[in-house]
């Protein structure tokens, strides 16, 4: 399938290519609820056979069962046909006799705890592991996962620890993934980074990253994956009781995103498939991940990814005050 008008775009000056449209694989990791070992494998197929062949998966995903899973559905599928991405941060041990592992969010998940860990050797035996998890010899994008309050132990041991990696060729673009748009902000400036994969902050409800990383990002040369495209979800489906940012979306974001959704159903465009364009309204975006659970989910957004969406559908929703007039648009000329 084509994702018209975009195309497989690289990762700052990496080499690293990927295609418009990934696949967060957390939902892998049972994220919430069980999901089949045999509907993940499916998740998986569907994406390569729409053409969302960036995966990105992290240890934190289920303790590991994310990795073990996409590694397993991945397994004879030459690897020069998708584009692979994990973090490193939280090491995975075995629990101690007794021990109980906190969920964070993950279900019915391997008996394994997460531990922090930044250091030079702890990186390297965080992404060696992986490697194993994932049944490969190489990822391609390495990122250093949720480490806003870890600062100093990312400029003294973690981030020059991933760019040793990558000086020596074990792998080929490194950069940083978490919500904090402020936080990716000061590090793109500061270091020398491939690419970033910030989630929630450069959506149709949220223009943070546009104030501060995006500019930060286009100046340096670095690229950005957008996550959290929905907005944990009031994006997909912008009724009551709908999550925003993990929490039930407060009255007045709640009223926006519905009236979101009905400026674009007048121009039959579902409010999901301009959500999904939105973010490539600024040319540093080059990829966006949208996890899913099932592969119907896959095939639909690969579906919306490539709705005919007209230029007036954005104009008219800067003219009604539902975006703001500053914002760069994913116009079609």
């Amino acid at each position: 399938m084509r994702y018209p008008p975009y195309g497989p775009r690289e990762l700052g000056r990496s080499g690293v290519t990927v295609p418009p449209l990934g696949l967060g694989c957390a939902p892998l990791g049972n994220l919430y609820r069980a999901v089949p070992e045999a509907r993940a494998r499916e998740v998986v197929r569907t994406a390569l056979a729409t053409g969302a062949g960036y995966f990105d998966t992290a240890p934190h995903y289920g303790v590991g069962l994310s990795e073990e899973r996409l590694g397993r559905a991945l397994r004879g599928h030459d690897r020069t046909t998708y584009t692979l991405s994990t973090k490193v941060g939280r090491r995975l041990r075995p629990l101690a006799p007794g021990e109980r592992a906190a969920g964070e969010g993950f279900v019915d998940t391997p008996a394994r705890a997460r531990v922090w860990d930044l250091s030079r050797d702890g990186i390297r035996a965080t992404l060696d592991a992986s490697l194993t998890r994932l049944g490969v010899d190489a990822v391609d994008i390495v990122y250093l996962h949720d480490v806003e309050d870890r600062l100093p132990e990312v400029y003294e041991t973690g981030f020059p620890a991933l760019a040793e990696l990558r000086a020596q060729g074990v792998v080929r673009a490194i950069g940083f993934g978490m919500n904090h748009s402020d936080v990716l902000a000061r590090l793109v400036a500061d270091l020398d980074v491939d690419v970033v994969l910030c989630a929630g902050r450069w959506t149709l409800l949220e223009r943070t990253a546009l104030d501060d990383l995006l500019p930060v990002c286009a100046r340096r040369g670095t690229s950005v994956v957008v996550g959290g495209v929905y907005n944990s979800g009031l994006l997909a489906d912008p009724s009551p009781g709908a999550p925003y940012n993990y929490a039930a979306a407060p009255g007045p974001v709640l009223d926006r995103a519905r009236q979101l959704a009905s400026v674009c159903a007048e121009f039959d465009v579902p409010l999901k498939a301009a959500a999904l364009r939105f973010p490539f309204g600024h040319r540093a975006v080059a990829a966006a991940v949208v996890g899913a659970a099932a592969p119907d989910e896959v095939a639909e957004n690969a579906r919306l990814f490539t709705h005919d969406i007209p230029d007036r559908l954005w104009h008219t929703l800067v003219a009604r005050g539902l975006l703001d007039p500053d914002l760069p648009l994913p116009l079609n000329d």
